[in-house]
């Protein structure tokens, strides 16, 4: 969930429900869009903070600047997406949705919501709580989602609270069900020239020959204790959907009971869906079964990214690509 200096506010059941009565043959996203249409056209987009804000995290996200969880809450992650854009584009850096930004946002004119029918794989599972405690994880067969609204937000890179006000009365888990959500892109990104990591900006970025940002990501990117070791370094290789080995010798904070233990695959493993290896030993770019933490909280000195993330970088890059660890 992005920050903000208000309370969460969920989009209004009532007006989505007048819409669908209003709609018609109209499909589901218009309806349910209808409260907030701005969001996909219009110039009251500028001024209502919820359409501006879903309007143009989808955009940015779709133009591979990620703005993290698609939430339509103003935050730093989206500022830092905001910028990356402006300074690929040439524009003022601001951070902001200004004027000049919204104009180059708005040269993608296809909508940012769309219809999405879940499938029987969208609710197959197993779904399972899981426990906080590493060694209880380590028992388990497979991480996955602990359920079917937690697998379909991170499907379209979307917060499980947009998804629920997008929805109001669907019901997740039933195959068949039709259901409004964030259009976002699926084009794969460019091999990079380098990849950079900025541990300032607390993001990942993907560099092309010329040096410009063309992708960016946001991370967070070690600690005090386990601080991001700064310098070049190369990618070694790239392991989809990896077990996580807990060495607790390594973590400061472990658990003294704690043994070392192997930690099965799945979204929630604590790298996540897939694992860029540095050369830099224990060292890498990965996923995270907690989006909504990322450049708010700290790591064990490893580079964390969404999930989502994770796996356009692992089909971008390539063993042998320079990874810059910068300040």
């Amino acid at each position: 969930m992005s920050e903000t200096s208000s309370p969460r506010r969920r989009f209004p059941a009532a007006a989505i429900a007048a819409a669908v009565m209003l709609a018609g043959a109209a499909s589901l996203a218009d309806a349910a869009a209808s409260d907030w249409r701005a969001a996909d056209t219009g110039e009251t987009a500028r001024f209502e903070p919820r359409t501006a804000q879903l309007r143009a995290q989808v955009l940015l996200d779709r133009a591979a600047f990620s703005p993290g969880e698609i939430d339509a809450l103003e935050g730093s992650n989206v500022a830092r997406a905001l910028r990356a854009f402006q300074t690929s584009r040439a524009l003022a850096v601001t951070g902001k949705l200004d004027d000049e930004t919204w104009a180059a946002l708005d040269a993608d004119t296809a909508p940012v919501l769309r219809d999405y029918v879940i499938t029987a794989d969208d609710v197959a599972g197993p779904f399972v709580a899981l426990p906080d405690d590493m060694m209880e994880k380590a028992k388990l067969e497979r991480l996955g989602y602990a359920s079917p609204l937690e697998a379909l937000a991170e499907k379209f890179h979307a917060s499980p609270a947009l998804l629920e006000s997008l929805n109001p009365g669907r019901d997740f888990s039933r195959a068949g069900e039709s259901i409004v959500v964030p259009a976002i892109g699926d084009a794969p990104l460019a091999t990079p020239a380098r990849v950079v990591v900025d541990r300032s900006e607390s993001t990942v970025a993907l560099l092309d020959d010329a040096g410009a940002v063309y992708a960016m990501f946001p991370a967070t990117t070690g600690s005090e204790h386990d601080p991001l070791p700064l310098g070049e370094w190369t990618i070694r290789g790239i392991a989809q959907e990896p077990k996580f080995h807990y060495n607790p010798e390594l973590f400061w904070d472990a658990n003294e009971s704690h043994a070392k233990a192997t930690v099965a695959p799945g979204p929630n493993n604590p790298v996540g869906v897939a694992w860029i290896d540095l050369s830099k030993e224990h060292y890498g770019i990965h996923g995270t079964p907690e989006p909504a933490k990322l450049a708010k909280s700290e790591s064990h000195g490893c580079i964390r990214v969404a999930n989502w993330s994770v796996a356009a970088l692992a089909e971008a890059v390539k063993p042998g690509i320079v990874a810059e660890l910068r300040e």
